[in-house]
């Protein structure tokens, strides 16, 4: 058990570099979105790696928890039924009607089970490499954002600009269902998603919305609507 230890650690530090690897990072963060439940026993895995994740410059890591294994005996207190409906949008832009817990989807396009880190981390990494799409720029003054954002390289198509806001952290106590008598903890959770407008790439993007609250937020600019992201920001 020692050894095994041991060698997860290692395997960890190596997949997930810490802040001291910035240089080479792309100044576009990877989005990596896990669908969770309080009430799944594979979960508590990709929960910790989400935690991990969250600690990235490079990554912006949000938990978005569903409502479908609330039936199995603990209702989930973050689960929200537009969550669930993301998580079918995405399965359906793949092509199928199957959805599953923990299932981490990376900037939009790839699905891995999200107690997998090497798996993880080779899309992340994938992903860095890639060249930015779009530039994007997200300020806050008082209770308004301001976003702009340009495309690259030519790129063309329609967007549709969201906001997430989000807990950076977060404990339950489990009191029945399949983690019951577990204290969980909890990185970056979901708490609202919202359409700020749309795109169109030809031309540069200039929007204001509203931003009420003190918790922290997410810019996220996708192709379509669930499509590939071009391009996500933060806003603490």
């Amino acid at each position: 058990m020692m050894k095994r230890a041991i060698f997860l650690t290692a395997l960890l530090v190596a997949l997930f570099p810490g802040p001291g690897v910035q240089a080479q990072a792309q100044a576009q963060p990877v989005l990596v979105e896990l669908f969770s439940s309080q009430g799944c026993s594979s979960c508590p895995p990709a929960d910790r790696l989400l935690q991990d994740l969250a600690g990235r410059e490079d990554v912006v890591a949000l938990a978005l928890h569903v409502d479908y294994w609330d039936y199995i005996g603990w209702k989930d207190s973050f689960a929200r039924p537009e969550f669930t409906a993301r998580q079918r949008a995405y399965a359906r832009e793949a092509g199928s009607e199957m959805v599953y817990t923990p299932q981490m989807i990376i900037d939009g396009t790839d699905a891995v089970m999200g107690s997998r880190p090497a798996q993880v981390a080779r899309l992340i990494a994938s992903h860095r490499s890639a060249p930015p799409t779009a530039d994007l720029k997200v300020t806050r003054q008082g209770g308004r954002l301001s976003i702009s954002a340009r495309a690259r390289s030519g790129m063309r198509g329609r967007c549709t600009v969201r906001l997430v806001r989000y807990r950076p952290r977060a404990s339950v106590a489990i009191e029945s269902g399949e983690n019951a008598g577990r204290t969980l903890d909890y990185a970056n959770v979901a708490t609202e998603i919202s359409d700020l407008g749309q795109w169109d790439m030809s031309r540069p993007l200039e929007l204001e919305a509203p931003m009420a609250g003190d918790l922290p937020s997410v810019v996220i600019v996708q192709m379509g609507r669930f499509g590939p992201v071009q391009a996500v920001a933060r806003i603490d």
